[in-house]
C-alpha cells in the first residue's frame, strides 16, 4: 500500500491522473475513476482567481465524493495568496492540497508561478510552507526536472520539500524548457526514489502511454505509481488495461465500440449535469474525435457531434454510432 499523509491508503503501485487544464474537470474526472484512476486532482487553480473569487476558478473547487480520494491544485506566484487559497480550498473538502510548481505555459511561467519557482528554490520552500500552515491536510507537490539542463535541481527540490513537510511529490521527466517535447528522462526520478533520506512517495509523470511502457517504468525507476496526463484523454481505459497488465502481464482486449459509445455518453451526461446543457455541450466537443479515434467513418460522426446543439440530437448520434457496427480501422 502507498500512504499519503495519515488518512489516505491507496493501492501498491497507484495510478494518478493528471491535472490538466480545460480536460481534468469533475466529467472527465468521473469517467477516469470509473476504469481505475487511484488518485486524482482538480485542474490547476489559480491562486489570485480564487483571492479575487472569479467565477471560473471557485467552479474548479467543484469536488464529488465518487471521485475520493481527490486533491485540489492550486498555483500562484505570491507566498501569503497562496496561504490564504490552501485555507479556501481546505473548507471544501478535498483530501489533499497539491502545488502546482510544474506547468510551463508562458502564462504560467513567465508570471512567477508553475516551473518557474524552479529558478527560485528558496521561495518555493517558503511558499510550500505558507500552504502547509494553513491546512490540516496532506500538502503534495508536482514539478519538474528542472527549468533547463544547466538547471536540473528536483533532487534539491524533493529533499528541501520533504524536510518542511510535504506528504508526496510528482515529478514530470522533463526540464521546463522542453515544454512536452522530446522523450521524458525518468533517471533523476529514480535517484530521488533511491536516495535513502527521500521517505515520502514519489511518483512519476511523462510518457506513460501505454500497459507495456507503466510497467516497464515501474521496474527500472522503482516509482512508487505513475501519472497519466494526455493518454487518457479519450482512452480513460488506460487505467484498468495498465493494473491489468501490472497484475497478470498480459493485455486487455481493447474497448468495443459498445463501450466507447457509453463511456462518451457517460462523460457528455456529466458535463450536462455539471455545467448546463449549452456549456456542456460546448465544451463535450473537444473529446469527440478521441473518444472515436480510429473509428471506421469517424470524421462523418464527429462533424454531426460537433454540430449537434441539443442533447436529444447528441444521444441520437451516439445511438447511430453504436448500432453501425463500425469497427476501427488503425489506432
Amino acid at each position: 500500500m502507498v500512504n499519503i499523509g495519515p488518512n489516505i491508503t491507496l493501492p501498491d503501485f497507484p495510478l494518478l491522473l493528471a491535472p490538466m487544464e480545460d480536460v481534468s474537470d469533475p466529467p472527465f474526472r468521473a469517467v477516469c475513476k470509473a476504469n481505475g484512476a487511484d488518485l486524482m486532482y482538480t485542474e490547476f487553480i489559480s491562486s489570485e482567481g480564487l483571492i479575487r473569487a472569479a467565477a471560473k476558478s471557485r467552479k474548479k473547487l467543484d469536488i464529488f465524493d465518487y471521485e475520493r480520494p481527490i486533491g485540489i491544485q492550486l498555483f500562484g506566484s505570491d507566498v501569503e495568496t497562496m496561504g490564504e487559497c490552501a485555507a479556501i480550498s481546505t473548507e471544501v473538502g478535498p483530501d489533499l492540497i497539491d502545488i502546482n510548481y510544474g506547468c510551463p505555459v508562458k502564462q504560467v511561467a513567465c508570471r512567477g508561478a508553475g516551473a518557474a519557482l524552479l529558478r527560485d528554490i528558496p521561495k518555493m520552500v517558503e511558499m510550500t510552507a505558507a500552504v502547509i500552515r494553513n491546512t490540516h491536510l496532506p500538502v503534495t507537490v508536482k514539478t519538474r526536472l528542472g527549468w533547463d539542463e544547466g538547471t536540473k535541481n528536483v533532487e534539491e527540490v524533493a529533499e528541501r520539500l520533504q524536510d518542511i513537510g510535504i506528504a508526496a511529490l510528482t515529478v514530470h521527466g522533463r526540464t521546463r524548457v522542453q515544454l512536452y517535447k522530446g522523450e521524458a528522462d525518468w533517471r533523476l526520478i529514480a535517484k530521488i526514489k533511491d536516495n535513502p533520506r527521500i521517505h515520502i512517495p514519489i511518483f512519476g509523470n511523462g510518457d506513460i502511454t501505454s500497459p507495456e511502457k507503466a510497467l516497464e517504468y515501474k521496474n527500472r525507476y522503482g516509482v512508487d505509481g505513475v501519472m497519466v496526463g494526455r493518454a487518457s484523454i479519450g482512452y480513460p481505459w488506460i487505467f484498468r488495461e495498465i493494473k491489468h497488465y501490472v497484475a497478470t502481464g498480459q493485455l486487455l482486449a481493447p474497448p468495443t465500440l459498445e463501450e466507447r459509445v457509453a463511456m462518451c455518453q457517460m462523460h457528455f451526461d456529466k458535463s450536462v449535469e455539471w455545467k448546463g446543457p449549452k456549456v456542456g455541450i460546448f465544451e463535450m466537443r473537444r473529446h469527440y474525435a478521441h473518444y472515436f479515434r480510429g473509428l471506421e467513418g469517424a470524421k462523418s460522426w464527429r462533424t454531426s457531434l460537433v454540430n449537434a446543439e441539443t442533447p436529444d440530437v447528441v444521444y441520437g448520434i451516439l445511438q447511430e454510432i453504436a448500432a453501425s457496427e463500425a469497427v476501427l480501422v488503425n489506432g
